[in-house]
């Protein structure tokens, strides 16, 4: 299996996983890192131990995510930015430490989620708007579970300068799931 093919495969397990698909998720993140183990850059595995995570994390598998999340760092670690190719240069440390973020704010865990969240939004470099957008969320959402309305309010206003050109329904869906946890503040 081709390096790109298992991109497909990891942008299938993306998907998957915000479609509330998390076994097929999990399936998908798994083969993609299994297909090209034995040529895949340390950053491209990690990339797909990643997704894994992201996977596991929605039904609260913490063991198997934070297993999957260390294993991602192991292999970052390692990386080259030089020895990759060319589609998975965007993976660089804010991205991978979004994903952190992503995983423990599925996994209740929201200090956690803050300090990742924040590490990549204080790492980007502006590149990518919609990663940081989805990642200010995150942030946004993390301060919620903290019972922290005025930080996460102000996150989420910082997402939505961010995103003001975005149109997407993962974008929506962020927002929303955002709103439904300022629900439990009141007014």
């Amino acid at each position: 299996m081709g390096e790109r093919f298992a991109r497909v495969l990891s942008a299938m397990s993306h998907q998957a996983t915000f479609l509330g698909h998390r076994s097929e998720a999990v399936s998908l993140a798994r083969a993609a890192g299994q297909g090209v183990r034995a040529v895949a850059t340390p950053t491209l595995t990690a990339q797909f131990q990643a997704m894994q995570a992201r996977a596991l994390a929605g039904p609260g598998d913490a063991r198997a995510c934070e297993l999957a999340l260390a294993a991602a760092e192991r292999s970052f670690a390692q990386a080259d930015p030089g020895q990759d190719p060319e589609f998975i240069r965007y993976f660089n440390e804010a991205e991978l430490a979004a994903e952190l973020g992503h995983c423990f704010r599925d996994l209740g865990q929201p200090r956690r989620a803050v300090e990742h969240a924040a590490r990549a939004v204080a790492g980007s470099d502006g590149q990518y708007p919609r990663s940081d957008f989805f990642v200010t969320m995150v942030l946004a959402d993390a301060y919620a579970d903290l019972g922290d309305p005025e930080q996460a309010c102000d996150a989420a206003l910082g997402a939505l300068r961010l995103g003001q050109a975005l149109t997407s329904a993962r974008c929506v869906a962020y927002l929303r799931e955002f709103r439904e946890r300022l629900d439990r503040f009141g007014g």
